[in-house]
């Protein structure tokens, strides 16, 4: 890995889930980072992990080219985190994506890291996989030497997967939808190290395509399984048939709902790795399984309190 000392590296999106531990991960290496984002307040919370002068934030939205060159200029490397669901996927994607990688190139940047999915194809049957595989096109087009990361799910303490599970774990009885649909969720420490390096070192990684996924696949059901270990509850699981779920998703346009037409498709498909992407391994990283640290967080949901779920987590393990 280059050293990072002294080096600025822009995140857009670095107060996201996945930015806050990009930036932690930078920030150990000796780089001095600059988090831009719509509203860089909401990432003041990073400014503990750095020393003095060594973060900094600015205003900036990748949809709007005039706001990112201020972000990008001096900086060494940059990297694109921004994801979301729904209308803004298009914009967000594609739009915004190739506008980092155009700035980034014109401003002669020397690497630069998007982030993708697993699944990513702009033939693909959801319009999530199609705006993330338009994006790597996009992005691939400005600056070949991109390096794309597609990782599967992400869990850790503040993810919206394994909490958002472990809070309907206090239900007597939780539906399961797309039970047998298989995941290889990756921890967010190691996904973020990954995409720290990458950054630090374009010799390596530039121009390549990566899959970043946990230690083995688990299906749906067995997910909710796992969580519910770690978090010290036993609802009973009731395999739902996918009609159900595709009853469900033509109510996705409604507030509130809890399944949109275009998630029911990607629930269709599972997010694995393909194979024919390299992976953790090649950044010299050894894949955390969510047993080994899940209880950490999902300890709160025990009625035991916090602590329960240590003695949890050796039951998950097993």
């Amino acid at each position: 890995m280059i050293d990072l000392k002294e080096e600025l590296v822009t995140v857009f999106g670095g107060g996201g889930f996945i930015g806050r531990y990009v930036c932690e991960s930078l920030l150990r290496a000796g780089a001095r980072v600059r988090v831009a984002q719509r509203d860089p307040r909401k990432a003041h919370f990073l400014q503990p992990l750095a020393q003095v002068g060594q973060i900094g934030f600015v205003s900036a939205d990748t949809r709007r080219r005039d706001t990112i060159a201020g972000a990008i200029r001096g900086a060494t490397a940059v990297i694109n985190l921004p994801g979301v669901f729904g209308k803004q996927m298009w914009s967000v994607h594609v739009e915004g994506a190739r506008n980092v990688a155009e700035v980034a190139a014109a401003n002669g940047v020397s690497a630069l890291v998007q982030m993708s999915a697993i699944g990513a194809d702009s033939a693909g049957v959801s319009d999530y996989a199609r705006s993330k595989g338009e994006g790597e096109a996009a992005v691939r087009a400005a600056f070949p030497n991109a390096t794309i990361i597609r990782p599967s799910l992400v869990f850790g303490p503040e993810d919206q997967l394994t909490n958002r599970f472990a809070a309907m774990g206090r239900l007597p009885l939780l539906p399961v939808l797309a039970a047998a649909t298989k995941f290889q969720p990756v921890y967010v420490r190691d996904l973020a190290k990954a995409i720290a390096i990458a950054a630090s070192n374009p010799r390596a990684h530039a121009g390549k395509t990566y899959e970043i996924a946990g230690p083995q696949p688990m299906s749906m059901i067995d997910l909710h399984r796992q969580i519910f270990a770690l978090s010290g509850q036993n609802p009973d699981l009731i395999e739902l048939p996918n009609i159900a779920g595709k009853f469900l998703s033509m109510f996705g346009w409604l507030p509130g709902a809890p399944l949109t037409a275009d998630q029911w498709k990607m629930l269709q498909q599972d997010n694995v790795p393909s194979g024919r992407q390299p992976g953790l391994e090649a950044f010299g990283i050894e894949a955390t399984p969510l047993a080994a640290v899940g209880a950490e967080w999902l300890g709160r949901f025990n009625r035991g309190g916090r602590f329960a779920g240590h003695r949890a987590s050796a039951t998950a393990a097993n």
